[in-house]
């Protein structure tokens, strides 16, 4: 049985949020296996209420859909959630931007309006979704449609470096390395991404995997905690990437975005110098 996914899914309007709200029912009746915790937050209209809502999502970080009509409201909360490093996406701004562009005229309070609705915004969008859909090996059948495809041992930082990507456009994808799990052959056989294997120091692993259980209620003694065992699981996926010819990027002491830049040089490289 396929282990149920935690989303904290958080709604921002300076209305009701029902426009945001009715968007977010539609799609998640498409997704099956997630436990949803939906934090709303309607008629945010001052700067002291989006610095309380900015701090909820801190505590309970998640994916932020929004609705902002006000533009300095607007540009505060894509400022707080930027520092936060929270995904986010405003669920109006590509369609009034099309309007817009169709119909040659501008609407009068069209939020977001500092952000340019050009190529590189909704590539930027489409990105995110990508990554979204392909997040811990879903939809391998995909893969060879991705920019990029990380792939590691659990927490070693694949998502969020995948959101990351994402905001500058790139679609990533990321595969787990799981124990007597063999890999998806779409992986093996994608000729497209630039896949890359991510690492990550024994001791520092087992750190982060006992805080992750201990969040979760869960008991630390197990074999994904045990310091040995995770050692050869690192090992064996160190293997794994040899045998393959991929990068490896041990992300010990690399920040979010200090491995995605690294990932961002490599693609750039691939680039200029196609295999």
């Amino acid at each position: 049985m396929a282990a149920v996914k935690k989303l904290h899914l958080h709604m921002v309007s300076d209305a009701t949020g029902e426009t945001v709200h009715s968007v977010v029912r539609a799609c998640l009746v498409q997704f099956e296996g997630i436990d949803v915790a939906e934090h709303m937050w309607p008629l945010v209209r001052t700067k002291g209420q989006l610095e309380k809502v900015l701090a909820s999502i801190g505590e309970e970080p998640g994916l932020v859909l929004y609705t902002m009509v006000d533009k300095s409201l607007h540009t505060a909360l894509i400022n707080g959630l930027r520092k936060l490093k929270v995904p986010h996406i405003s669920v109006l701004d590509p369609i009034m931007g099309a309007l817009a562009n169709y119909l040659g005229l501008q609407s009068r309070n069209l939020p977001g309006r500092q952000h340019e609705l050009d190529a590189e915004y909704f590539s930027r969008i489409d990105a995110m979704q990508f990554v979204l859909t392909h997040d811990d090996g879903q939809a391998t059948w995909d893969l060879d449609h991705a920019d990029v495809v990380l792939v590691g041992v659990s927490r070693t930082s694949k998502t969020p470096t995948c959101i990351y990507l994402a905001n500058r456009g790139i679609k990533a994808a990321n595969v787990p390395v799981v124990p007597g799990v063999a890999l998806p052959s779409e992986l093996l056989e994608a000729r497209h991404p630039l896949i890359i294997g991510l690492t990550k120091d024994p001791v520092r692993l087992v750190q982060l995997r006992r805080n992750r259980l201990r969040t979760l209620n869960e008991s630390e003694d197990t074999d994904y905690t045990d310091l040995d065992t995770v050692k050869r699981e690192l090992a064996s996926a160190r293997r794994l990437f040899t045998e393959h010819g991929w990068h490896v990027l041990d992300v010990t002491r690399r920040s979010i975005e200090e491995t995605a830049a690294a990932i961002m040089q490599l693609y750039a490289d691939r680039r200029k110098h196609p295999l």
